[in-house]
């Protein structure tokens, strides 16, 4: 077995890599510091080595066979692995980290924390990027297969090894216009219930637990859309005459800064608990360690000072 695969280079771990996650020959070639011509050659026995193509042209883009799917987490893990044993440790002065560190996390995060994150880590690190990932409408374990060093938000991760730190305690508010209908009497379940609502989900769906304490006092909304994105659900909220959902404290900022209003909503809601999350493997990294604190000063310095709505008691319905 060993005479057998001794010429494979495993230089080409690396290529392949890059072009899974790049999905492109130029942009796996700029990652690397390679020239195009290099990073095809690359590709040309990356192919014959495993006797697939790996990637292939669809219109202007190219995607990965059913083949690169299958081994793209493990190609990340032994990559990762590989950098793990031959990189020098992290220097304990975030000033000489050199380093690209990708963050999972919701865009309503990624907007309201996203900046001062950004700030403060420039100041810092000036050495280190952060790269932030979009949710997906499936769930994939990116931390667990090294596509991710940090998630963020609210976490409902299968994995037992995952470690977690709960950052903040969140509740859901209605989000509306100014000059909505709404914004003016006392927001009853019954007014609340008859508006028209617009959910934000990145699975596509329709209900949630509004819909379920709605329906303990005999109640059903309206949804008469549902979109991926916070950011989309916001800027639709803003133009019409839709009711949203956010959380009370995160993303207030980008809230406030679309001139929307939030308002309380009379129901027994269950918390939202923000957190953040990381695989076991990187617990004692000095990088990831200063990194999990970067996150954790800068999301409770941005919720610290946002003072809770007035809240209304659970009411039956007027």
């Amino acid at each position: 077995m060993i005479a057998r695969n001794a010429n494979i280079d495993l230089n080409l771990l690396t290529a392949l890599d890059a072009l899974l996650e790049e999905q492109s020959v130029t942009a796996a070639a700029d990652r690397l510091g390679l020239s195009g011509p290099a990073m095809s050659r690359a590709l040309g026995r990356i192919r014959r080595t495993i006797g697939d193509p790996v990637l292939v042209r669809a219109g202007r883009h190219m995607v990965p066979t059913p083949r690169a799917l299958e081994i793209r987490a493990e190609v990340r893990r032994l990559v990762e692995a590989a950098h793990g044993v031959l990189a020098p440790s992290a220097p304990a002065d975030p000033a000489q980290l050199v380093r690209v560190f990708t963050l999972y996390a919701n865009d309503l995060f990624v907007t309201d924390v996203g900046p001062r994150l950004v700030a403060r880590a420039a100041r810092e690190a000036p050495q280190v990027v952060l790269r932030f990932l979009g949710e997906s409408h499936i769930d994939v374990p990116l931390l667990r297969d090294g596509a991710a060093d940090l998630e963020f938000g609210v976490i409902d991760s299968p994995e037992p090894e995952i470690r977690r730190e709960e950052l903040f305690v969140d509740r859901s508010v209605a989000v509306v216009r100014d000059g909505h209908p709404l914004t003016a009497g006392k927001l009853t379940l019954r007014r609340y219930a008859d508006a028209a609502h617009l959910n934000f989900s990145r699975r596509g769906r329709l209900t949630g637990p509004v819909d379920e304490a709605l329906a303990a006092h005999g109640l059903r909304r309206k949804v008469i859309a549902t979109v991926p994105t916070f950011a989309a659900a916001l800027m639709m909220v803003r133009d019409s005459d839709a009711v949203g959902l956010t959380a009370e404290r995160a993303g207030l900022a980008t809230v406030h800064g679309l001139g929307l209003r939030t308002l309380p909503i009379p129901l027994e809601l269950p918390p939202m608990n923000m957190e953040m999350a990381w695989h076991p493997r990187q617990e004692a990294d000095a990088g990831h360690r200063w990194l999990r604190g970067l996150v954790r000063e800068t999301v409770r310095e941005s919720v610290r000072d946002v003072p809770p709505l007035t809240t209304h008691p659970t009411r039956r319905p007027t």
